[in-house]
């Protein structure tokens, strides 16, 4: 790996300049970057593969989702349209991406889901076509700086934090970590639920080498929640499980199963991977391996992407279930909570929300 990187050196050096000039053309606005009256918080990351950005998007819904009018604004990552999309009942992975369509399946009676490529576009067709909205959540934007954010909310994931990593191809970072210093508050995400006082001051003082020293740094983890299923209501998660997924990063997941239910296999897609019927088959054979008392067990992105009438039918004879995550902090939800809250109201104070 050591001379793999270096290898990739000069390649990045070279992707680290170019970068590093596009960023120098936006401060210094030679490169447009627009605001909106509308308030927009974005949640992102400098590096590539998951840290949590979805569950991260979804805690602020449901911050939020009380007292204002909601959108969330992705690009759609894998998904097989283009251009300025709105979810509705007709929506489906391919059509949004399997991340917008894990919002709007949970949320999408309260909020309005969006995908746009181009964000600084996306907005006013939000706008236009819901006009009472008040906060935009933009998913995965941080290098997007066509768009000016109210609030910009970095994320690095624990078990990789960007002040240790290197810019593509020799690390996982999309920019220099120098990008830091845009962020608004840093959330190190995906943290083990026992983190000493002295482990956060270090970590914090690491991210703050590059963030600014007077950033506000939190730290978040993972909460699994209870099974669901998918198809049938009423069942018990099954007594063997086979467990799949097509994320960056599943191994968190996959311990945190095999400590709660016997887990025969795991079975690793691509993250964003699309479902065939192939696969689909796959997986029925490998749970009837272990038995009728086997069921398949998987995540809630993975899940959205597999509701088609075709999936369910082929799935109908099988326990399936997901396991829906959510995000909790290890300190300071009810600062960062009060901290977004009143970074909304002060801008519309004078209006009538």
């Amino acid at each position: 790996m050591f001379v793999l990187k270096i290898l990739l050196w000069p390649f990045a050096v070279l992707y680290d300049a170019v970068t590093r000039v596009r960023n120098y053309l936006f401060d210094i606005e030679k490169k447009p970057s627009f605001s909106f009256e509308t308030f927009v918080i974005n949640v992102g990351n400098l590096t590539v593969g998951g840290t949590g950005k979805t569950p991260h998007v979804e805690f602020l819904i449901r911050v939020l989702a009380d007292q204002y009018k909601i959108a969330t604004l992705s690009r759609g990552y894998g998904r097989k349209s283009k251009g300025f999309l709105l979810a509705d009942k007709n929506s489906d992975a391919n059509l949004l991406g399997d991340e917008p369509m894990q919002f709007f399946h949970k949320y999408g009676e309260r909020v309005t889901i969006a995908v746009g490529e181009e964000r600084a576009h996306a907005i006013p067709c939000i706008l236009h076509e819901r006009e009472d909205t008040k906060v935009i959540l933009l998913d995965d934007a941080y290098q997007h700086r066509y768009v000016k954010p109210d609030i910009n909310i970095l994320l690095s994931d624990y078990s990789r934090p960007f002040y240790k990593d290197w810019v593509l191809p020799a690390g996982r970072l999309r920019e220099s970590r120098k990008g830091a210093d845009r962020a608004d508050a840093v959330i190190v995400t995906k943290c083990p639920d026992l983190i000493s006082p002295s482990e956060r001051d270090d970590i914090s003082n690491n991210v703050r080498k590059y963030a600014g020293k007077e950033k506000p740094v939190y730290f978040t983890t993972i909460k699994y929640l209870k099974p669901v299923p998918v198809f049938k209501k009423t069942e018990d998660i099954p007594k063997k499980i086979v467990f799949f997924a097509g994320i960056a990063n599943p191994s968190q997941v996959i311990e945190k199963i095999s400590n709660d239910y016997n887990l025969k296999e795991s079975v690793r897609f691509p993250d964003h991977h699309t479902y065939t019927i192939k696969d689909v088959g796959h997986l029925i054979a490998k749970a009837k391996e272990f038995g009728s008392d086997t069921g398949l067990l998987t995540t809630e992105k993975d899940m959205v992407r597999l509701l088609t009438p075709e999936f369910a039918e082929m799935l109908k004879g099988i326990p399936f279930f997901y396991v829906p995550i959510e995000v909790k902090f290890l300190e300071g939800k009810q600062k960062f909570e009060d901290w977004i809250l009143n970074s909304v109201h002060s801008k519309y104070s004078s209006d009538k929300i």
